[in-house]
């Protein structure tokens, strides 16, 4: 059965299309147990969003599926690396990481704002006051409020079309 989550990232770190010009990319750097307990939950084919943070106009831009199972993110042993960190050894990994794949991009990227003004996602874990994860579940339904937004082309949603 597929799962669904949402990875949140800035664009200036690594955006959605440089997903797409890529193919595929390691989702390294996740320094929050909570989020890396979630990558540790993924499963082969499951199915997320890829939303941009730290934006003026954060949004879920388009899906990305997970090709791996979750495994030591190389980042924590790079002395070099800003996610390196030294408690972590080789036999006993911290941090692990998945492999995401560009899987399409939305007609219409879901923003924030749009997600927050449609109360059947009340419950959703990133609307929720003091959630920062990166990494974090999307409920079945919830994914496909999200997915019907992304398709929306009415002039009377609250968030215009990209230009």
């Amino acid at each position: 059965m597929t799962r669904y989550w949402l990875l949140k990232t800035e664009p200036s770190a690594y955006s959605f299309e440089r997903l797409r010009a890529d193919g595929t990319t390691p989702w390294t750097g996740v320094r929050n147990f909570q989020a890396r307990n979630n990558m540790m939950e993924m499963r082969l084919g499951d199915l997320a969003l890829f939303y941009h943070s730290g934006v003026a106009q954060p949004a879920a831009a388009g899906i990305c599926k997970i090709v791996t199972t979750a495994y030591p993110d190389f980042t924590q042993f790079d002395r070099t690396s800003e996610y390196f960190d030294g408690r972590a050894r080789s036999d006993r990994p911290i941090w692990f990481m998945v492999d995401v794949a560009y899987v399409e991009p939305f007609a219409r990227p879901v923003t924030l704002a749009r997600m927050r003004a449609e109360p059947r996602l009340v419950g959703m874990t990133l609307l929720r006051r003091g959630q920062r994860l990166s990494v974090q579940p999307v409920m079945p339904h919830e994914w496909n409020i999200v997915l019907e937004l992304a398709s929306e082309t009415s002039v009377l949603s609250p968030d215009p079309a990209p230009a």
